[in-house]
């Protein structure tokens, strides 16, 4: 008894395993994550290191050669680069697809504590971390206050801070500007020389007075006791009265006579606003498994809970950026698409099928499917994501499919008069080996995807087995649901014009017949075989049928549409840019200038920005900027991230104005501006052009970046672009001669933690106020610091206890350096990074190429292709093969399926048929070719194969019963599987049709595989159905003229009953 027969018998049994599907699936649903993206496990390790006080120069010959040097031999390393920066070094290790991020964390920690030994003593101990995609800042906000400055940011540092950290989902909490207490030790030059003492011994004297120490344990006879001496400072007092020194004279030198100890804050870094108003800036990073919509919430309850719990102090968070709200966004509007999609299909079914009854047999195949995927999803810990939800809403057209198919053949049968069950078994029988093979088709197609490595993979991969699992269970549902309703409910639907839908029916039926005999007209002209010219050479005659028309027509279309990409009209990028509301601008100014100099040209940013009509919030961090995953800090640098009113309330795009905001910020004197949207990855700083210029000579390496900055900057359709290091930071450069050095008692060890400590601060001891540990920062005063003069009259004290001043042994003179010194893969490298505007990736750096290729570069310089140009040919490549492997596997189906090699290879024609449309309707819509419109054409191999299927399964099978002809055979099967054909062609359209038009958030990403779709399987549909009968018409003329290749036994096609093939006598 088959699964059909089954079903029909016991309807109740069908009931109660699709209610427990049913109730499976709404509690999955209920359990998914809501995520922008699926969960992507990126193998990057990031090694921080604090060098103080360091050049670029310093910091990458102290700090970062010794860490490329040690991790360079970790294995499944893919590149290894490194940025030294101003007292800091960030070492990079890009890891293979296939290694495991925590144990490449472990790997790279134990190198580096293997080398901490061989860094400078002054260095900080390394950090070492991962960086995941799904862990950037769910929310940014600013918070306001009316409390002491020092007591609020002590505040949220002791109250706030841990209670949202301890919140579910919540990673990180960091705190952003605002004023944290520091005890400043500020040292007078003049003074300290006057009473012959050195920075160190101030230093020393500091540590060495403020320790707690233990001492050991007393015992008596009741009791044991441990000594501690509890020498931290008490007061500031204790600080100031510190008797640091002896003068010659024999007395005290005590701190506050050559220092001034103020209970005070640190220097500003950085300063956080939202809209102009000063705050402590808050960043909440979730963990990367965690539901971000629901992160989010959580968060905003805690924060309404604080604000009420401290409303006299007049605490406020304004958020300023909130990423859940785009994912919320994207989510509802693929649901939307999704119900749209539901209607159109239901609008398609009423029109052929004339039946609302016969409609919802077909519909519910949709239900079914979808609530049976969620517990496939749940099952294989999938989200709510925006691949998910696209392949469900792309899916509906497809899930109806075999329900189609089945029951328009079981409708077939109650015409002939057959009761309604037997023609419900009869017609699921009939056509189960073509549902079958639609079904395999699709799922065949769609495998490839999961298995491609890569960010591709990990993007596509949800997609490709959200689809597949939807499509399975529509087959089931096709092959039990479907056929016991039909048995139930179908009936023969008597058309009259006396109903507003009969009327419609009738006339749509009027139009349906003149169509079908319109089309019979043209496939027997199709595939006719009149002559149509012949060639004679010698005794051979090539004879030319109508049928190398309709081939000949169909090359020159595919040619024509293939050539639409070469003539520029349709471009190719790894992913569109897409209108999310939000953006972030990088302002850049003089090298050297002061974090206060900064704020200033930032204050008048903001009021610039609050003018503008189209802009909802801002949050200003000055002496920060964002890279990518990674937030640096400059005193010349100020980011802000822009949030706008909603897409559907204002009339310019984010492009626009990033754009305007560029052209006035430019005004400013001094300031480089450059605008950097929000990419999938939810990152501000995505170069969508990345070009590394790399080599051994530093001096070559700039000539050749500034040579190609000059080349792309020429390419029409880039912007912002710039190179990653530039000169010109202002610098004092001390140089000491070491046999002086020598002679006079002196390290240069000694001298540079002496001009560190002086110049940057020595913060090592700690004030202990109840139980909060603050900085003591030891350094010059303001004024010794400022004055470039008074540096070569610092003193230093030799080994004689002899005080030397710095103009004995050196000689101080000013010059300028580079910014930040790169490195990849262990040699010298400059990034020219840049934007895109208005034109795709690819189709720039194609015409970049071009030009770049008649430029002679110097020797030994070489260029690689990185960010987004590098993900965008990776993925191409990974989808192609993707693609090959579809094809093939479908072809296998089929071959399997149907146990021939003849008549799988005509269904495969189909396939360029599609192309066809595709390429047209990109270049018509202005879609470029990237990774969502390639998965368009991918999904199209299974969608077009789906109705050659259809009639080389029914030609094969009325040869076989009826024993037709070829031309006989081919023409009763095109009239029969017109219908179905029409039907699941045209679901699947207005079921796309959403989705293209969309101008939702996200709409740009999936719009372009919309289009595809619906262009494949328009231009697929009408050649379909003159083509494959041609192909197949000219397959079975070779087979006779080559009998021992194909005229093997087959299952597929045998002779009729009659021992006889009939076949119509014409002429090839």
């Amino acid at each position: 008894m088959t699964i059909t027969e089954l079903s029909i018998k016991r309807p109740t049994l069908v009931v109660v395993v699709f209610t427990v599907i049913a109730v499976l699936g709404l509690f999955s649903y209920f359990q998914l994550n809501y995520e922008l993206l699926p969960r992507m496990s990126v193998p990057v390790v990031v090694v921080q290191t604090v060098y103080p006080g360091a050049s670029p120069y310093e910091v990458e010959n102290n700090v970062s050669k010794v860490i490329e040097d040690a991790v360079s031999g970790i294995d499944k390393i893919d590149a290894v680069s490194s940025r030294s920066f101003e007292s800091m070094s960030l070492v990079i290790i890009e890891f293979k697809q296939n290694a495991d991020i925590d144990n490449v964390v472990q790997d790279a920690s134990r190198k580096v504590n293997a080398i901490v030994a061989k860094l400078p003593t002054d260095a900080k101990a390394p950090v070492v971390s991962k960086i995941a995609f799904d862990e950037i800042p769910v929310l940014r906000m600013g918070v306001t206050s009316q409390m002491d400055s020092r007591e609020f940011y002590q505040f949220l540092k002791d109250r706030v801070q841990p209670r949202i950290s301890k919140i579910a989902g919540v990673a990180q909490v960091s705190l952003t500007g605002g004023e944290e207490r520091e005890i400043k030790v500020n040292m007078d030059a003049g003074k300290v020389r006057a009473y012959g003492m050195s920075v160190l011994q101030v230093v020393q004297a500091v540590r060495s007075a403020n320790m707690d120490f233990p001492t050991g344990k007393i015992k008596d006879e009741d009791a044991q006791f441990v000594v501690r001496i509890a020498g931290k400072f008490k007061t500031i007092d204790d600080l100031r009265d510190l008797v640091v020194g002896r003068s010659r004279q024999g007395g005290d030198i005590r701190l506050r006579d050559i220092a001034e100890v103020q209970d005070g804050i640190k220097e500003y870094e950085q300063m956080n606003r939202v809209n102009g108003l000063t705050s402590v800036g808050i960043q909440v990073v979730k963990q990367s498994d965690a539901n971000a919509v629901s992160v989010s919430k959580l968060v905003r309850q805690e924060l309404q809970t604080i604000q009420a719990e401290y409303k006299d102090q007049g605490i406020f968070f304004d958020i300023a950026q909130d990423t859940s709200t785009f994912t919320l966004d994207s989510a509802n509007a693929v649901k939307k698409d999704l119900m749209l999609a539901i209607m159109m299909v239901a609008i398609v079914m009423l029109l052929f099928l004339h039946s609302i009854r016969n409609s919802l047999i077909v519909l519910v195949a949709i239900p079914s499917s979808l609530i049976a995927t969620f517990v496939i999803m749940y099952a294989l810990d999938f989200s709510m994501n925006l691949m998910t939800l696209l392949g469900l809403s792309l899916v509906i057209g497809i899930l109806v499919d075999d329900s189609i198919v089945v029951l328009e053949n079981i409708y077939h049968h109650i015409e002939k008069g057959e009761e309604s069950r037997t023609a419900a078994l009869r017609g699921r029988n009939e056509i189960g080996l073509a549902a079958l093979s639609i079904t395999m088709v699709d799922v065949v197609v769609f495998l490839p995807l999961s298995l491609v490595s890569g960010i591709v993979g990990q993007i596509m991969r949800q997609y490709a087995l959200v689809v597949v699992g939807a499509t399975l269970m529509s087959l089931f549902v096709s092959f039990t649901i479907t056929p016991t309703l039909a048995s139930r409910f179908a009936k023969l639907e008597r058309l009259t014009d006396r109903t507003l839908l009969g009327r419609f029916a009738l006339a749509f039926e009027r139009f349906y017949h003149r169509f079908s005999d319109f089309y019979q007209k043209i496939l027997k002209w199709s595939i006719d075989s009149k002559i149509w010219f012949s060639i004679h050479f010698g005794r051979i005659e090539w004879r030319f049928t109508n049928k190398f028309k309709v081939v000949l027509m169909v090359t020159a279309l595919l040619i024509f549409s293939i050539s639409l990409m070469f003539m520029g009209l349709i471009g190719n990028e790894f992913m569109p840019q897409s209108d999310r509301g939000e953006f972030g601008v990088s302002v850049e100014l003089l090298p050297g200038s002061s974090v206060e100099q900064t704020n200033q040209t930032a204050l008048q940013i903001e009021r610039m920005l609050s003018q503008m009509p189209e802009v909802k919030k801002v949050f200003t961090g000055v002496g920060a900027q964002e890279s990518g995953a990674l937030t640096l800090s400059s005193n010349n640098l100020v980011q802000f991230n822009v949030s706008l009113t909603p897409k559907e309330t204002r009339k310019k795009t984010t492009s626009q104005i990033g754009e305007e905001i560029k052209d006035r910020v430019r005004e400013i004197p001094g300031a480089k501006v450059y605008v950097n949207p929000i990419g999938i990855f939810g990152s501000s700083d995505q170069s969508a052009i990345q070009i590394g210029i790399s080599g051994t000579d530093n001096q070559l390496i700039m000539q050749a970046a500034e040579r190609i900055k000059q080349v792309l900057s020429s390419v029409e359709g880039t912007t912002d672009v710039r190179l990653s290091s530039e000169s010109g930071k202002p610098e004092m450069q001390v140089d000491i001669d070491r046999a002086k050095l020598a002679q006079l008692g002196l390290s240069v060890a000694d001298v540079g933690t002496t001009l560190r400590v002086a110049l940057t601060g020595d913060n090592d001891s700690k004030f202990r106020d109840g139980t909060n540990e603050y900085d003591i920062r030891i350094q010059f005063d303001q004024y010794n610091r400022s004055q470039t003069e008074s540096i070569g009259s610092m003193t230093f004290m030799n080994n004689r206890g002899q005080l030397i001043e710095l103009k004995q042994f050196a000689n101080v003179s000013m010059s300028s350096g580079p910014t930040k010194l790169e490195r990849r893969d262990r040699i010298g490298v400059v990034y020219v990074n840049g934007q895109t505007l208005g034109r795709p990736t690819g189709t720039i750096m194609q015409e970049f190429k071009n030009k770049i290729a008649g430029v002679q570069l110097p020797t030994g310089i070489s260029l690689s292709y990185l960010g987004m140009e590098k993900m965008r040919g990776d993925s191409f490549i990974d989808l192609f093969l993707a693609m090959m492997i579809g094809i093939l596997f479908v072809y296998l189906i089929m071959v399997a399926l149907y146990d021939s090699y003849v008549y799988p290879f005509v269904v495969l024609f189909a396939i360029p048929l599609a192309m066809v449309g595709a390429m047209i309707a990109l270049a018509v819509s202005g879609k470029s070719l990237s990774i969502f419109t390639i998965l368009g054409i991918i999904m199209l191999i299974g969608l077009v194969t789906k109705n050659a299927i259809l009639l080389v399964d029914r030609t094969n099978q009325t040869r076989l019963e009826l024993g037709l002809s070829v031309y006989d055979a081919l023409l009763e099967a095109a009239k029969s599987r017109l219908r179905p054909i029409l039907m699941t062609t045209f679901t699947m359209i207005f079921g796309m049709a959403p989705i293209a038009l969309s101008t939702a958030a996200g709409s740009e990403w999936k719009s372009g595989l919309a289009w595809a779709i619906i262009g494949g399987l328009t231009s697929s549909l009408f050649l379909t159905l003159i083509v494959v009968p041609v192909v197949y018409m000219k397959v079975d003329e070779w087979k006779t003229r080559i009998p021992a290749f194909f005229n093997k036994p087959s299952s597929m096609f045998k002779r009729p009953r009659n021992g006889k093939q009939v076949r119509r006598s014409k002429a090839a």
